[in-house]
C-alpha cells in the first residue's frame, strides 16, 4: 500500500509540472507572437495578448499558478526578445500580479465566478502592473518624469487584457481545462 502512495505523489508532482509547463509556455507564446510594439513611450512599450492568458489562468486556476505563469512566462519573454535588463523586475511584478488576481477572484470560494470580483482583482492588480513598471523604468533609466510615458501604452495594454474576462465564461465550460 505505501508503494501505491509514493507512486501517486509522483504522479501528482509530474503532473503539477506539467501543467505549470504548459500554462508558462501559454503565456509566453501569447506575449511572444501576438504582439504590437508602440512607438509613444521611452522603452517603445508592447501591446500583447500575454494579459488576456495570464489574467484568465489566474482566474481559473488561483493564485498560485496565476503567479508562476506570469512570473516565468513574461519573465522568459523578456530574457528571449531584448529585454533582458527587464526580467528580474518583469518575474516579480508579473507573479505578484497573477497571484493578486488569482486570491481576488477566488475570494470566498468564489473560484472565478464572480464577474465583479474578477474586474476587481484585474483592476487591483493593474494599479500594481502600472506601479511597478514605472519604478522600473525609473531605476533603469535613473529618470521619474521619463516613465510617465508609458502609463497610456501600459493600460491600453491592460484593456486589451479585460478580453479575459468575456474568455473565462467560455473556458469554464470546457471539462479538459478544470485541472485545478
Amino acid at each position: 500500500m505505501p508503494h501505491n502512495t509514493a507512486k501517486s505523489n509522483r504522479n501528482s508532482g509530474v503532473r503539477e509540472l506539467t501543467i505549470n509547463g504548459l500554462l508558462i509556455a501559454m503565456v509566453f507564446v501569447s506575449t511572444m507572437f501576438i504582439n504590437i510594439r508602440l512607438p509613444i513611450s521611452v522603452n517603445g512599450g508592447l501591446i500583447h495578448l500575454g494579459n488576456v492568458v495570464l489574467f484568465a489562468i489566474a482566474i481559473l486556476y488561483g493564485p498560485k499558478k496565476g503567479a508562476i505563469a506570469g512570473a516565468f512566462g513574461m519573465g522568459l519573454f523578456d530574457i528571449l526578445s531584448g529585454w533582458t535588463a527587464w526580467a528580474p523586475f518583469t518575474f516579480v511584478i508579473r507573479g505578484i500580479m497573477g497571484y493578486l488576481i488569482g486570491s481576488i477572484s477566488n475570494a470566498n470560494g468564489e473560484k472565478g465566478k464572480s464577474l465583479v470580483m474578477n474586474f476587481i482583482a484585474i483592476f487591483v492588480a493593474s494599479l500594481w502592473m502600472i506601479a511597478g513598471y514605472y519604478a522600473t523604468e525609473g531605476i533603469l533609466y535613473g529618470n521619474w518624469i521619463a516613465p510617465m510615458t508609458s502609463i497610456p501604452g501600459n493600460i491600453t495594454q491592460l484593456l486589451f487584457g479585460l478580453a479575459s474576462l468575456v474568455l473565462v465564461p467560455a473556458l469554464k465550460r470546457i471539462k479538459p481545462l478544470q485541472i485545478a
